[in-house]
């Protein structure tokens, strides 16, 4: 049996590849769907990627997630900083959830070194590029077989 599996991503992430690729690296945001997909197959997960600039959407997949008891992997970008109605959307959460960034943000500005969702989620994994998701499902899969 697969599990569903939602990857919520938050703003600028649809423009992976070509926002600052030093950064964020060459991998397009098409790139980074495949990736998730494909290794959640191999992870026996159905993984159903989403993008939003949004924080009302976000919120919105969020209590979708938590009415469904649906695992979460979630990069929320920039609302990682600043966003409290996200992270009290995240800790309704049902089902474990990750916090993943592509770049470590300790190693960025000083802005990015809190995370006002990190205490609600069942962990955070950052500073890996793509990778970072591949190891928030792999974390996941693992979890939910615990």
């Amino acid at each position: 049996m697969t599990r569903r599996v939602l990857v919520l991503n938050g703003p600028n992430l649809g423009r992976l590849g070509s926002r600052e690729p030093d950064i964020y690296g060459a991998t397009t945001y098409a790139g980074l769907v495949d990736t998730c997909e494909t290794f959640g197959k191999e992870l026996g997960l159905d993984v159903e990627v989403r993008e939003t600039n949004d924080e009302g959407e976000m919120i919105r997949w969020l209590h979708e997630a938590a009415d469904g008891k649906l695992p979460v992997v979630v990069n929320p970008g920039a609302f990682t900083h600043y966003s409290y109605a996200m992270k009290d959307a995240m800790a309704q959460r049902t089902a474990p959830l990750v916090e993943v960034h592509i770049s470590n943000p300790h190693a960025r500005e000083e802005f990015r070194h809190n995370s006002v969702v990190a205490s609600v989620a069942s962990g955070t994994v950052a500073g890996f590029g793509i990778g970072s998701y591949r190891l928030a499902l792999r974390a996941l899969a693992e979890e939910l077989t615990a």
